[in-house]
């Protein structure tokens, strides 16, 4: 009996697949066209038929436009301005200020001042003054063997000798008191320096590139003193 199955089976899908592919068409078996031709005579009155636009559409859409791209970073690091260095000089005179204040006309406006600062009174207590430099040589000799600090008076008080330098007359003679313990007889104390007014020289901001120029303006009436940092 499953003999028989598989025998009407086989024969079954033989059937079949000679009818598919037209083997049986004498037998007045044919399968339906499926090309095209035939499948236009099967349309039913396609000159009806309408493509219609879907509302708001368009023939050429435009895509919506793409975000602007945010701008690279700049990470180029801006080079620090020469902000300058603040410069200052002295203490100036009354003249010496004056004299500087012709020279720094030339700088520019604002780059410049002259500070009023007073100018102390200094007593000294002073040795001398020597007839030559043998005596002078004699004394220092003996201060050294006193174990007393000196140093050399300078300007018109040459030749002569300072054993200490203070901004008070009664600081100066407190010193002498005790020089005189020590030995010392022949010493006394002086003016060496009247109180005066006087000025600093204060450039505020200096470039590198103004330094080497400015200096040249102002040395020939500098009086010797540097420039240095502003404290």
């Amino acid at each position: 009996m499953l003999r028989l199955a598989v025998i009407a089976l086989l024969l079954a899908n033989a059937g079949y697949y000679a009818y598919t592919q037209g083997w049986l068409r004498s037998a007045g078996l044919v399968t339906p066209e499926q090309a095209e031709p035939q499948r236009l005579q099967q349309q039913i009155r396609p000159e009806t038929l309408k493509v219609l636009r879907a509302q708001g559409a368009t023939n050429n859409p435009t895509p919506p436009p793409a975000p602007a791209a945010a701008p690279a970073a700049d990470t180029t690091a801006a080079a620090p301005a020469d902000a300058g260095e603040c410069l200052q000089a002295g203490i100036f005179d009354e003249k010496q200020a004056t004299a500087l204040r012709t020279v720094a006309a030339s700088l520019p406006q604002g780059s410049w001042t002259l500070e009023p600062t007073p100018i102390t009174g200094r007593w000294m207590i002073y040795m001398g003054r020597f007839d030559d430099q043998e005596t002078l040589d004699k004394k220092r000799a003996e201060l050294r063997a006193r174990k007393v600090d000196f140093d050399r008076a300078g300007g018109t008080l040459e030749l002569g000798l300072s054993l200490g330098r203070f901004s008070t007359e009664e600081a100066a003679q407190r010193g002498l008191t005790a020089l005189n313990a020590q030995g010392v007889r022949t010493a006394r104390v002086i003016l060496e320096r009247q109180a005066a007014p006087g000025f600093v020289l204060k450039l505020p901001a200096v470039t590198d590139a103004q330094r080497q120029p400015w200096l040249a303006t102002l040395r020939p009436a500098m009086a010797g003193k540097t420039l240095g940092s502003c404290s």
